[in-house]
């Protein structure tokens, strides 16, 4: 478990980053994110990002199934009404 709570914080860290990043490219005079320094932060920036926010939705929902983790929780059904409301 300690290994997919790593992964999915990283993660998520990482593209905000770069959806910030987009974001103050769309408009000039914004504060934009420091660049990579180092493998560690080039990696997840400049490649894990870009080829995450390429893979269609059907992909990262099914790899994100196979991890575990919160994201796994199914909601539950809503109830059924037993009689009328009024």
């Amino acid at each position: 478990m300690a290994f997919a709570r790593w992964l999915r914080t990283n993660s998520e860290h990482y593209l905000m980053v770069s959806a910030q990043a987009r974001v103050a490219r769309k408009h000039e005079g914004a504060n934009r994110p420091r660049t990579a320094h180092g493998p560690r932060e080039w990696f997840w920036r400049g490649l894990f990002a870009p080829i995450y926010r390429l893979l269609p939705w059907a992909l990262r929902r099914r790899i994100m199934a196979m991890m575990p983790g919160s994201h796994r929780r199914s909601w539950p059904p809503p109830p059924r009404p037993t009689r009328p409301a009024v």
